[in-house]
């Protein structure tokens, strides 16, 4: 089987998919054909040399490249099927896709759209699902209609920010609705790019001018003295047929976040070894431990999510009260990154979660391609 792994990307994450795309390559089985296909940060595909895979395969430290070679540039043809992804006017023959991107252009539903146009199998959420769930405050609206507890939160967009007196306004009313501290962050961006906390007015209004340098759209989240829990989940929601080992939901064991720094921010989760401390399983009773297995599921499914998810919750240290947090739909494959830990701890080892993603892809594929496009 050849398998395209597409890595780096026009987002703040590029040099984090180096190091996951590095591991998802190590993780494939070696009876397969990888094909390497590097994004520039300018958003080109370029087409990356065998010794590039051979390098990362011979050293563990080693991370992926990305060389940007105008005469290995990518083109798509739409609905081509395994002949879509070209070089040279030469299909690449691919079978299946792993997007190891993350953040904006990779799973927020851009890329995905792109891969249902072409007609490819691909890894993760469907265009849809990734670009509901790359949207904080969308995510925070399904969740509540169905029941499920969030953070309260309000969301600003540029607009207010571009009215003095409407900006004062809402200022006003979300010192009143949330109190301090609270937590901004960007919509629209993964890893905590442009969040930070504030603990007045001063710090909320810097904090908001750093957040709309990411996105549109900021959400205000109350602070909460709480826990963090996060859950890996596996699966296809929507056409998962009963006897499927392949398809079906899983939640696994559920570890927790104890940060080092002020709150678990970029450095913490990808650039300091110290930066946290992950416990897996997360100190809790067996019963709370299944009640966040259950709720994972559940907000998974609400999302319509496939392929996998990380899903992270606040756990309030004064009430017990639990809160989902958001949910990641391509989370991190580092070396410390906590969604293949907690798969691990529940037995499914790294070569045999990547292979398991790899055949949710083709399986999705095969149930959509079954459905009627025309009459």
């Amino acid at each position: 089987m050849n398998i395209a792994v597409i890595y780096g990307g026009r987002s703040g994450e590029h040099e984090i998919s180096l190091i996951s795309a590095s591991a998802i390559v190590r993780g494939i089985k070696k009876e397969n054909k990888v094909i390497l296909i590097g994004i520039s940060k300018d958003g080109r595909w370029y087409l990356q040399d065998d010794s590039e895979y051979q390098k990362v395969l011979k050293d563990e430290k080693a991370t992926l490249a990305i060389t940007t070679d105008e005469s290995k540039a990518v083109s798509i043809i739409p609905g081509a099927k395994t002949d879509s992804i070209v070089v040279n006017g030469i299909s690449l023959k691919i079978d299946v896709v792993f997007p190891a991107l993350h953040g904006t252009y990779g799973e927020d539903g851009t890329i995905q759209g792109l891969f249902e146009m072409a007609d490819i199998p691909y890894v993760g959420c469907t265009h849809l699902a990734s670009a509901i769930t790359m949207d904080k405050e969308k995510t925070k609206m399904i969740w509540q209609s169905v029941g499920i507890p969030v953070v309260p939160y309000v969301c600003m967009k540029r607009t207010v920010m571009l009215d003095s007196v409407i900006y004062d306004a809402f200022l006003d009313d979300t010192e009143k609705e949330l109190g301090y501290p609270m937590f901004v962050k960007p919509c629209c961006a993964g890893s905590s790019n442009g969040a930070s906390k504030a603990n007045n007015r001063k710090e909320l209004c810097f904090s908001l001018m750093e957040a709309f340098q990411w996105d549109d759209k900021v959400l205000i989240e109350k602070s909460i003295n709480a826990r963090e829990i996060e859950c890996s989940v596996t699966g296809n929601s929507v056409t998962s047929p009963s006897e499927s080992d392949v398809e079906e939901v899983v939640a696994y064991i559920p570890g927790e976040i104890a940060p080092s720094h002020t709150f678990y921010d970029f450095d913490a989760k990808y650039n300091d070894p110290d930066g946290a401390k992950l416990l897996i399983p997360a100190e809790l009773s067996e019963n709370d431990l299944e009640k966040i297995r259950k709720t994972a599921c559940a907000a998974y499914k609400a999302l319509d999510a496939t392929g996998l998810s990380r899903v992270d919750f606040f756990i309030d240290r004064d009430t017990n009260a639990v809160y989902l947090n958001e949910i990641n739909t391509m989370p991190g494959f580092t070396p410390i990154s906590m969604f293949p830990k907690m798969c691990d701890a529940a037995g499914l080892h790294f070569e045999d979660l990547v292979e398991l993603l790899i055949q949710e892809g083709i399986e999705r594929h095969k149930a959509k391609s079954s459905l009627n496009t025309s009459r």
